[in-house]
């Protein structure tokens, strides 16, 4: 069932959907790519439930359902053809819309991602699912451990990280439980072997809360995969944007084909 997101848009030229994180959201995830996407591409932004301004799903979501929803949102705004740019539990997203939608999506750049979790990951998203109905300081904490590659972590001062703990605190989505929930069940292995679309997986290598080995099978796994390996932790909008931001650009203006 395809439901509305509330969305932004910005900038003018080919379209550009962006699929956000799972506990995150447009601007913590992609704030610092904002400005030079919508420089040329009409970017399409959309508020997964239970963030910005969409309200909380009444349920568990359906991976098919949101990468519906999320391609009608670009429709929805003129924009018939796009590239998806997705992070972490964005890039099932991503590949799920392209799977579902051959007609629509012209190329993928996934981030931070996952076909389907590993033990590893797994444990985490168990503790941070755990963690949601309790002491959310305690969450932050956790969270940052694992999130933050540990030079960006070490470079902190105490302050620094106490402002980070607080402002993580803060601000987990209402959304969060189910997002989580989806990260557990996400499995967009079938769908791999069949995108025939230019695509760019960006891996995190310092990454400690999804492992990297799984953005390297992501690249493995989509025939014609480029593959570019940055060092930093899953944050990478926080750690490492012009390194991120310089990938993004450069698969966007080298490969990405521009319809009609």
């Amino acid at each position: 069932m395809i439901e509305h997101y509330a969305r932004t848009v910005k900038g003018s030229g080919p379209g550009l959907l962006l699929a956000h994180g799972g506990g995150g959201g447009i601007e913590p995830n992609f704030g610092p790519l904002m400005a030079d996407l919508a420089r040329t591409h009409t970017v399409v932004a959309p508020d997964l439930p239970g963030t910005g301004g969409t309200p909380r799903a009444a349920g568990p979501l359906d991976l098919d359902s949101v990468a519906d929803s999320l391609v009608a949102a670009a429709v929805e705004e003129g924009v018939e053809e796009f590239t998806v740019l997705g992070y972490s539990l964005g890039t099932a997203i991503a590949v799920r819309a392209a799977a579902r939608h051959p007609g629509r999506v012209t190329g993928l750049v996934l981030t931070a991602g996952f076909a389907r979790i590993d033990n590893r990951t797994r444990l985490n998203v168990d503790v941070w699912r755990s963690l949601l109905d309790g002491d959310r300081d305690t969450l932050a904490r956790f969270n940052l451990s694992v999130a933050f590659g540990a030079p960006a972590l070490d470079a902190l001062s105490p302050g620094e990280l106490e402002e980070a703990v607080r402002s993580a605190a803060g601000s987990v989505p209402a959304g969060t439980p189910e997002h989580v929930d989806l990260v557990a069940r996400a499995d967009t292995r079938a769908d791999l072997p069949g995108i025939a679309v230019p695509t760019l997986v960006v891996t995190t290598a310092l990454d400690r809360l999804v492992s990297p080995e799984l953005s390297r099978a992501l690249a493995a796994g989509i025939p014609g995969a480029e593959s570019v390996e940055i060092d930093s932790g899953h944050l990478i909008a926080a750690e490492a944007p012009r390194e991120w931001g310089r990938a993004v650009r450069g698969f966007l203006d080298r490969r990405v084909p521009v319809r009609g």
